[in-house]
């Protein structure tokens, strides 16, 4: 956790360094971050208590308990969603602009979160006997939260040095697309995959979906540029 928070915290002070440059100001950058953030803190956590009605009410201390495991990662993202949309509406920041301007947050953010999962041991891979495999879980298994991190910080080198796009949206489109092709390519090494339809990789389907769609937004931004 400390980890992610560190690297919210460079993350953000990169994206101030070039939220200008994208028509956004730095008080609305960290402003929407701020709320987006906080939103996502605790609509995770209402997110999980409302999915555990019957865990909560026997134990109502449970609500404020600082344990990580409690929390909903998709209620949390959906909660930090929506204020942060409300906020960027109510401040008349352009969707885009303001999605472009954020790239480099979720670039470092990305950064953080494979170095989170080596640090506590999830997100593992599957058994390997390649030399550079580690021991995790009493096995030794290909280290595909240091794929994450490596890939990751390459993305953000990429995008961080390449040359500024005049059309709003390419920026954020080119990084989700990038990571979302990452994720097929870790998911195939990863030893905590959810299996359906007969040995499909759950993560595997979302992300081919996640990047189809991120290719159509690239050319309607294009075309309508």
């Amino acid at each position: 956790m400390l980890l992610l928070f560190a690297a919210a915290w460079i993350g953000l002070s990169l994206a101030e360094k070039r939220a200008e440059r994208h028509g956004i100001s730095r008080d609305d950058l960290n402003n929407i971050t701020f709320y987006g953030l906080l939103a996502f803190v605790i609509g995770g956590r209402i997110s999980f208590i409302l999915q555990n009605v019957a865990a909560f009410t026997k134990s109502p201390i449970g609500i404020i308990s600082i344990n990580p495991d409690l929390f909903d990662v998709f209620g949390a993202l959906a909660a930090a969603f929506i204020v942060a949309f409300v906020y960027g509406q109510r401040s008349g920041m352009s969707f885009w602009h303001t999605l472009d301007a954020l790239t480099p947050f979720f670039a470092v953010l990305a950064i953080g979160s494979g170095l989170s999962h080596l640090a506590a041991g999830t997100a593992f891979g599957k058994e390997t006997e390649l030399p550079w495999g580690i021991n995790l879980w009493n096995a030794t298994r290909h280290p595909t939260q240091i794929y994450e991190t490596l890939a990751s910080l390459l993305i953000f080198g990429l995008l961080w040095f390449k040359k500024h796009d005049p059309r709003p949206g390419i920026l954020f489109l080119t990084f989700s697309a990038l990571t979302t092709g990452l994720q097929l390519f870790i998911q195939a090494f990863r030893g905590d995959n959810t299996l359906i339809f007969s040995g499909l990789r759950q993560e595997q389907v979302i992300a081919w979906v996640a990047l189809a769609v991120c290719f159509a937004l690239i050319e309607y931004r294009i075309q309508k540029q």
